[in-house]
């Protein structure tokens, strides 16, 4: 086969030699337009993983990279004056010339042709090739030529920085934080060499047009730099080796790249993107050469593996990495906003600040923390749990901050997880009976801190079917308070009520009958802000309230939140999200008022803050109310995170203690991106922009999730829904996966906790063995 690789980076060097290896009677070329041995750059990192899969893929290579490699194990942060270290990271730094010099030299001894100084137009130079690699870089022209094929979406980040070195040796990839009268500057130092460091610095893009630097020539921007880093530094001067570039073309802004497809069939031969000219990912996460070298490895196992058919090797390799890359980039994605919006974090303290700052991408969480360095995560727990007013004794485990106690006004919860709000439908005439006895009773058996009664109507026609619970009579509220006592008298867990109308939303069957499908007969008159239909042709139309009705309405909000102090709960919640009747006023999407209650932000927030101030005047001043909101509609024109943090704003200054952080469900239009914890990024944005307790939820599923997330500061508290569907004490389940035995079950079932643990401790006594310093890492 005739290759022929456009690019001389890491991408098509190391293809080439995967691919001569496999095969000497191929000819492979790659095309470089630089000189022999003649890069740019500093260091780059791998970590222990990648350097497991060069081993994996050719030994040789990997044994001279290893050669080279200055490799370290710690993370080093430092902000306002404190340095935090934790260790077991495995990362190793080269310098990139030296990685190309190593990877151009295996080429030549295994045949390979290098072209170089050779500036090519494209794959028609090539036209007996078999098959083209277009490795050429982040600003790919053969990339830029296939548009049409490769659907690239290039999003370009909001963060200036530039990539410098230094002789200062640092002996851990160190962070440092730099507060200037013009905002925060950051810098990211690695080893990579015997006497040289990668330096490289980075700040939000209006911060470098408020510090001047735009205006500054390249030697005075790098003396700028000096003087602010001066104490990391050592005396050392930072050096640029970007020659060719003048005054502040070397502060460049990070372009995320996405390509739908990696493949385009130009007639003749197939053209297929490889490292940063398929995807990017951000420095910060040190993944660009990593996703390289791992591109080459998997196509050229892909063709080995199909036997000949060449189209089937490509489609396989598109399919596998594309998955892999995703995930990289998830992750990147990420990591690259963290840093982007440093002013976020930067008034956590500096112990939480650096936990964030290890934790950003989520790829490393709280027990993959634990793994590098026991003793730091340990350190930290007791930092947590001692700030929550807890001390363990000598012969207490350390405390897993999912399970450190939580209060807000007179309230505390003995732990952090919630039993979300979950919509049951078994009500008669919204009385809750026995159904919701067992139901709520026995999650708060289960352990959590606290459980949420589903979404509970103020009046008939506030309901979403007819079998939704209501709160707008006596016997509902005694339905209410046999369900409160029991829980009170038989767990130390709390419970709250959730107060909403369903607006346009209401007057559906039960789901199993049809998901928001109108009622057969029985319908009741729909309120909304303004006219609307949820489902276009077929709900049935809201009417926009009058004045009259949100008197109305506001006071059997009122008549609900006097029935639920009487009933005991600890906690209310007015429901504010989803698309329904509050929520209806809040979002653009369904609010198209022309009065005071419609057009800004402001005005949309008036009745539903007028609501939740007259609920506030009844309920009990030493118990919390939260406010649930949509923080994003996925829909294009609707509420975004940037309106969730200034929606938290209003409430937090109507008296609301915690903002209960979901998202959706307004329009049928949406296109929501999910993932592990996926609406956690806006408890995280309200919590630390509008400084109110938030509640996390939504793909929340495990303790490794809720102690990643709170521990980070990301959010006070999280709700736990199907989870615990599926099994009530998933709390305490869920301890003894992590090994937490202090934790207190109902004594009925102490028997049953003994006999758990052992068994999760024999299953983790027989996969111990199995472990890899390779996987432990991963």
């Amino acid at each position: 086969m005739d290759i022929v690789c456009i690019g001389g980076g890491p991408a098509g060097l190391y293809f080439a030699l995967l691919m001569k290896k496999q095969d000497p009677s191929h000819r492979i070329r790659v095309v470089e337009r630089n000189k022999p041995y003649d890069t740019f750059g500093w260091g780059v990192v791998f970590s222990d993983q990648t350097l497991g899969n060069l081993q994996a893929a050719d030994a040789q290579t990997a044994g001279e990279i290893l050669g080279a490699f200055n490799h370290w194990d710690d993370i080093e942060v430092n902000i306002r004056g404190h340095r935090m270290r934790s260790g077991g990271h495995g990362f190793c730094g080269i310098g990139r010339k030296r990685l190309l010099n190593i990877l151009q030299r295996r080429c030549e001894e295994l045949g390979v042709e290098l072209v170089f100084e050779t500036e090519s137009q494209g794959d028609q130079d090539y036209p007996d090739a078999d098959l083209i690699i277009a490795s050429d870089g982040l600003n790919s022209r053969i990339r830029t030529k296939y548009a049409a094929s490769y659907q690239p979406d290039i999003d370009v980040r909001k963060c200036r920085f530039v990539w410098l070195g230094t002789h200062k040796k640092f002996e851990a990839f160190t962070f440092a934080f730099e507060e200037t009268p013009w905002g925060w500057f950051q810098a990211h130092a690695y080893q990579f060499d015997g006497d040289t460091s990668t330096f490289i610095v980075e700040t939000p893009e209006d911060v470098w047009l408020k510090a001047g630097i735009d205006k500054m020539e390249k030697e005075e921007s790098i003396a700028f730099c000096e003087k602010l880093f001066a104490k990391y530094l050592d005396g050392h001067p930072l050096m640029s080796n970007a020659a060719h570039l003048r005054g502040s073309a070397q502060w460049i802004k990070f372009p995320r790249v996405v390509c739908n497809t990696w493949v385009h069939h130009n007639g003749r031969a197939p053209v297929v993107l490889m490292g940063d000219a398929a995807h990017t990912a951000h420095f910060s996460i040190g993944s660009g050469t990593k996703l390289a070298f791992e591109d080459a490895i998997e196509l050229a196992r892909c063709i080995a593996g199909s036997a000949g058919d060449l189209k089937k090797g490509l489609d396989t390799y598109q399919a596998v990495r594309s998955v892999e890359v995703l995930k990289i980039q998830n992750a990147a994605r990420n990591s690259t906003e963290w840093f982007e919006n440093v002013t976020r974090y930067v008034n956590l303290p500096p112990e939480q600040f650096a936990y964030s700052l290890l934790t950003r991408s989520q790829r490393i969480s709280h027990e993959n923390l634990r793994l590098r360095d026991q003793a730091y995560v340990e350190h930290y727990e007791d930092w947590i749990a001692e700030r929550a007013g807890v001390h363990r004794t000598a012969v207490q485990q350390p405390i897993p901050p999912m399970f450190t106690p939580f209060t807000l006004r007179g309230v505390t919860l003995k732990n952090r997880v919630v039993v979300s709000p979950m919509a049951q439908y078994s009500c008669v005439d919204g009385l809750p009976a026995d159904y919701h006895l067992v139901h709520l009773g026995a999650r708060a058996l289960g352990g959590a801190g606290m459980v949420v009664a589903e979404m509970t109507c103020p009046s008939p026609d506030a309901r979403i079917t007819p079998g939704c619970p209501g709160l707008w009579n006596e016997a509902q509220r005694d339905g209410w308070k046999r369900i409160v006592d029991f829980v009170h008298a038989n767990s130390d867990a709390k419970i709250a009520m959730q107060v909403g109308h369903a607006g346009p939303k209401g007057s559906t069957r039960v789901p199993w009958e049809g998901e928001d499908q109108p009622l057969a007969s029985g319908n009741w008159p729909l309120l909304a802000a303004s006219p609307e239909q949820y489902l276009d042709g077929v709900s049935d139309w809201a009417k926009p309230m009058t004045r009259a009705d949100m008197d109305r309405v506001r006071d059997d909000f009122v008549r609900s939140t006097r029935y639920a102090a009487e009933a005991g709960f600890d906690w209310l919640e007015l429901h504010c999200a989803h698309g329904y009747l509050l929520s209806s006023f809040i979002s653009p999407l369904t609010n198209q008022r022309t009065d005071d209650h419609g057009g800004s932000l402001a005005n949309r927030l008036r009745y539903p803050l007028e609501v939740f101030r007259a609920m506030r005047a009844v309920w009990p001043a030493d118990k919390p109310m939260s406010v649930r909101i949509s923080a994003h509609d996925w829909v294009e024109g609707g509420i975004t995170p940037d309106d969730a943090v200034e929606i938290a704003r209003a409430f937090k200054a109507a008296g609301a203690d915690l903002i209960d952080c979901s998202s959706g469900q307004v329009s049928k239009k949406q296109k929501p991106v999910y993932g592990r914890m996926y609406q956690t990024p806006f408890a995280d944005r309200v919590r630390n922009e509008a400084g109110i307790a938030t509640m996390a939820v939504g793909a929340i599923s495990e303790a490794d999730h809720v102690n990643s997330i709170i521990a980070a500061g990301r959010a006070d508290l999280c709700a736990v829904a199907r989870p615990h569907l599926a099994n009530p004490a998933w709390a305490l389940l869920e301890a003894a996966k992590i090994g937490y035995h202090d934790v207190a079950w109902p004594k009925q079932y102490l028997s049953g906790k003994q006999q758990l643990e052992r068994n999760l401790e024999r299953e983790r006594a027989l996969a111990q063995p199995q472990e890899t310093t390779i996987e432990r890492f991963n």
